[in-house]
């Protein structure tokens, strides 16, 4: 009689976790700020150019970021190449990559903090963010 008792609670505890467990259904979250109000017409502020960093390889794949400059302020981060090639991977940058690109534009600079549990994209997305910002004269 105790087996079962301890059979039947065992079975009901996994069945609660199992129920309990949150996953995303979203997928990857765009790792984009807002941009600047634009001109009609050109897709941009009348003096905001793109700048485009180099692609920085990481254990987990490359990064590439591009700053959007306009008035000598970065009004703008994207980071079109980031690893993504599985669920972890897409996860763990759906929450880290906005907090780096909110960080950039508070800064106005690649010094930015690491994003715990992200470390190895967060290295490569300063690395890219910083060429960005060389070559963009900042």
């Amino acid at each position: 009689m105790k087996r079962i008792v301890m059979w039947l609670l065992g079975t009901i505890t996994v069945v609660v976790l199992l129920f309990g467990y949150r996953t995303s259904l979203a997928g990857p979250m765009a790792a984009t700020a807002v941009r600047s109000p634009t001109t009609p017409g050109t897709g941009g502020t009348a003096d905001s150019r793109t700048v485009t960093g180099p692609s920085v390889d990481t254990r987990w794949g490359p990064v590439r970021v591009e700053v959007t400059i306009s008035g000598g302020k970065v009004t703008a981060v994207t980071v079109p190449v980031y690893p993504d090639g599985n669920r972890k991977d897409q996860e763990i940058n759906a929450r880290a990559l906005p907090i780096l690109v909110q960080e950039a534009l508070d800064a106005q600079s690649a010094d930015v903090d690491m994003v715990s549990g992200a470390t190895v994209t967060s290295e490569g997305y300063v690395e890219s963010l910083q060429g960005a910002l060389d070559e963009a004269g900042l």
